[in-house]
């Protein structure tokens, strides 16, 4: 054997080891997205198909520059939950977002926007804590006492939202939020920053993180069903 062919062996071998270490690496990364989708199959719907439910969780994200009206994003997510309430497929919405968010108060604009659709604002509770997926899911369940519900986010972010609700003890179907006019641009960003946050809502699961913040029960979903 030639020193050549010698070099050719071992470089097929070092090119091979580098392939797998890749192929692992991508496994771990990807692990955690692969775990939303999959946990979340079944239970996911388009706005036209959602069952019924009690009440529908809005998850909040940036309000828009005068700080008093819901961005695209958040627009349509609102839009999608007021359309479910009034086709009857849900009878209360809780809006859950930062209170204290970058962009604004984010479950005020929300509430308020959603009278303006139409929705009776006692149908609307608001959870200024909120700070993230995983935080609205369980604050949901334990400080609002929600068991069954609809949850209303965009695609690319459903499976997540979905899986983590389920997770923390709640029976959940994803509804697709509504976003007509958000560009495509921003969308795939969006989809690619969410695959890598399913890394951090697997550790959050994994470890059993309580919300941000504690608070105690809170009977306002339950008292609004009263009076619905």
């Amino acid at each position: 054997m030639t020193d050549w062919s010698r070099h050719l062996i071992r470089l097929r071998r070092r090119l091979t080891r580098v392939a797998a270490a890749g192929i692992v690496a991508l496994l771990l990364v990807s692990g955690p997205w692969l775990w939303t989708k999959i946990a979340a199959y079944g239970h996911v719907y388009g706005e036209a198909d959602a069952p019924a439910a009690d009440v529908v969780i809005v998850l909040g994200t940036e309000v828009a520059t005068d700080r008093r009206q819901p961005g695209e994003r958040l627009a349509g997510r609102l839009q999608t939950a007021a359309a479910l309430v009034h086709s009857g497929r849900a009878r209360v919405i809780l809006v859950s977002g930062d209170g204290s968010g970058a962009s604004g108060d984010e479950p005020t604009v929300m509430t308020s926007y959603l009278t303006g659709l139409g929705v009776d604002p006692r149908r609307v509770v608001a959870d200024p804590f909120g700070l993230d997926t995983y935080d609205s899911c369980a604050r949901a369940r334990q400080v609002y006492g929600i068991t069954r519900a609809l949850i209303v986010t965009q695609s690319y972010h459903l499976s997540r939202a979905v899986t983590l609700c389920r997770h923390l003890g709640l029976d959940v179907d994803g509804v697709s939020a509504r976003c007509a006019e958000c560009a495509a641009a921003v969308l795939a960003g969006k989809a690619i920053r969410d695959y890598f946050a399913s890394a951090k809502a697997a550790w959050d699961a994994v470890r059993h993180r309580p919300p941000a913040v504690r608070s105690p029960e809170n009977p306002g979903v339950q008292d609004a069903l009263q009076g619905t």
